[in-house]
């Protein structure tokens, strides 16, 4: 192709809005080459594999393990139109059954009468076929660690026994299957779990011909990566989760009302453009792109995925038109002989309830409410016989729980009291849920409680997810397209060395020196910097993007992991890591263990971790030369 694939990205999960894809299809017409859309979280894998679990014991074969929003609310609405324009669309919404899912869309162009190729991508399913759904039935299967790529072990989450039983366990399989798929003409390729990137990745792979002989392939694949990786959460990059809030709220054409969903721009060089829809709401700068590339990453010189290791670190951003951001500098590498699988096990019961307590003094009533609830049935349990809860959890939202001792002090009178537990018997957390509704009507306890609408709660599985690797010799991805017969793909090659885990230094941008003539001020992060922070399993990131360059060296030097454990300790149980990205003068903070076990099974109310970048850029103060200091402070 000469002129760029045009790429665009209407969801971020399932549950996004189905609007964005009609945005996307209705603007662009056929200038719009492919459509994606990433429908599987982890927390959505767990709860898809969890239901079909219950199905299955309850002798139900049969069963949607797809994503029928896909289908429902979307592809029966813009199938004429992309049809007519010729654009593809590839998307993860095959979920646990790619197959079933290929076939409902046959059958819907049928109805139709829409004669369009229909592909599926299997193989990432890595309990099928296996005797026992246990760890016990895989020869070589290790921890995945946040901060090493070798040391497999350190600070990893915590992993099911060999013998426990798997609800799930899902490799990320990478792009090939797809850019085969699409070479053999289908239309429409869905996938189960695959690395999100991947829906972007495969159809440039084949639209420009990639293959591992030519010069800076590696790199091409890496910088695709990065473009999927931007627009693979929808309006996240174009003024969604956007620190500075207010310009993507009361952006022209209707702001958060119609928010423009984002397209790539992608050239045979390597480089691409992020930008979206005319006459929509939000805004594409640098500051919004650059905000989505550190979002849900760990190390950014080993951004770990099957088809490359992408490097960012020296990944450049450039402003070259209304809404219009060039971005270069991405590099690639060697993948690793690994895959990150995605799995889910069980653990025992989990239940959370909440109350409205208004009035005077209502943080501390909600704080006495909850401990005086759990101190109750605690002794309940005591006299039944009844084991103790495994873990409970006491929030008043609204009155600042998430900073901990870092909270404002001035009181709040209406505040939402959350309590939550983790039992090992839905009878005990049963016994817990009638005492909480019992606190509604306040007949025993402090003024000014009421329920909040939302009726008993029940006890659910505690699901918990956890990562590991798996060798990618153990791993077959394959391909089917059409009524055509199923095809494997074979892996490109891999590094063996380990060296990878060594990667190239790059320059650093020096930490500011300080001399006694310097009169130094104080502000918080957040007049000087950006940040969006996001969850992988129990790890949360933190990035932290710099406002002007000049101010990137003073950040260095006051913003330290130090700074950053010390400030969330009361969140973080583990380590905090600092990496650096000189090219976005911005660095990257890993948290680890702190999320409460992570998104399916944490009791925390930010059990994914999207507040944090907000509680460190409005808590933690930077020394910064007075004449340095912004005119326009951000408004806390």
């Amino acid at each position: 192709m000469t002129k760029p694939v045009r790429i665009g990205c209407y969801s971020a999960y399932w549950g996004d809005s189905p609007a964005a894809a009609m945005q996307l299809v209705k603007h662009e017409g056929a200038n719009l080459d492919y459509l994606v859309a990433d429908y599987l979280a982890e927390i959505t894998m767990g709860i898809v594999a969890a239901r079909r679990k219950r199905r299955l014991m309850q002798g139900k074969e049969k069963g949607i393990d797809y994503v029928p929003d896909f289908l429902s609310l979307v592809l029966r609405h813009i199938l004429p139109d992309i049809a007519k324009n010729g654009t593809k669309v590839v998307t993860n919404a095959g979920a646990l059954d790619p197959i079933a899912c290929k076939e409902a869309i046959e059958a819907l162009l049928k109805k139709m009468k829409i004669d369009l190729k229909v592909a599926a991508v299997t193989g990432d399913d890595v309990l099928v076929n296996k005797e026992s759904e246990t760890l016990e039935s895989f020869a070589q299967i290790h921890p995945f660690s946040p901060i090493s790529s070798t040391e497999h072990t350190l600070d990893a989450d915590r992993m099911p026994a060999k013998d426990e039983p798997i609800v799930s366990l899902n490799a990320y399989i990478g792009s090939r299957g797809i850019a085969a798929a699409l070479a053999e003409g289908a239309h429409i390729v869905v996938t189960g779990r695959v690395v999100d990137s991947a829906l972007v990745v495969g159809p440039l792979m084949y639209e420009y011909g990639w293959k591992p002989d030519q010069p800076d392939y590696y790199d091409r694949i890496a910088s695709a990566s990065l473009a999927g990786h931007v627009i693979e959460c929808g309006c996240h990059s174009t003024g969604g989760n956007f620190t500075d809030w207010r310009l993507a709220s009361e952006s022209p054409y209707g702001g958060y009302a119609n928010m423009g969903y984002p397209i790539v721009e992608f050239e045979r060089n390597g480089e691409f453009v992020v930008t979206k829809p005319q006459k929509t709401g939000g805004l594409v700068t640098t500051a919004t792109v650059a905000e989505q590339i550190l979002y849900e990453i760990l190390d950014p010189a080993l951004y770990l995925l099957p088809d490359v290791i992408l490097d960012m670190r020296q990944v450049r951003l450039s402003q070259v038109g209304e809404n219009r951001v060039l971005v270069q500098g991405a590099r690639g590498r060697v993948p690793t002989p690994w895959l990150k699988c995605s799995g889910i096990f069980i653990d025992g019961w989990k239940l959370a309830g909440e109350l409205v307590i208004g009035g005077h003094e209502a943080k501390e009533k909600a704080q006495a409410v909850g401990d005086a609830v759990f101190r109750r049935v605690q002794n309940m349990y005591k006299e039944a016989g009844i084991p103790d809860f495994r873990s409970f959890n006491v929030e008043p939202l609204g009155g600042e729980s998430l900073y901990g001792p870092h909270a404002n002090p001035d009181a709040s009178r209406e505040i939402v009291l959350r309590m939550s537990a983790h039992h090992d018997s839905p009878q005990a957390l049963n016994l817990f849920a009638r005492e909480i509704m019992a606190k509604k009507t306040g007949t025993c306890m402090a003024p000014g409680i009421t329920g909040s609408g939302s009726g008993r709660p029940k006890p659910v599985p505690n699901l918990v997810h956890f990562p590991c690797l798996l060798p990618k010799s153990d791993v077959k991805a394959s391909y089917v397209v059409g009524d055509g017969s199923i095809q494997e793909v074979a892996w490109e090659q891999w590094d063996n060395s380990n060296g990878y885990g060594s990667p190239n230094v790059v320059p650093l941008i020096p930490e500011a020196t300080v001399d006694h003539k310097t009169t130094l001020v104080k502000t918080k992060l957040i007049n000087l910097a950006n940040g969006r922070s996001g969850d992988k399993g129990d790890v949360c990131n933190v990035g932290i993007i710099a406002r002007d360059p000049r101010y990137f060296p003073y950040i260095k030097r006051s913003l330290t992991s130090k700074a950053v454990a010390d400030y969330m300790k009361h969140l973080c149980k583990g380590s905090v890591t600092r990496f650096e990205l000189p090219g976005l003068y911005a660095m990257n903070f890993v948290l680890t263990k702190s999320l409460g076990g992570g998104g399916l099974s944490s009791l925390v109310v930010d059990r994914q971790g999207k507040t944090f970048a907000q509680l460190v850029l409005t808590g933690i103060d930077i020394e910064i030369p007075a004449n340095l200091l912004p005119a326009d402070q951000a408004k806390l």
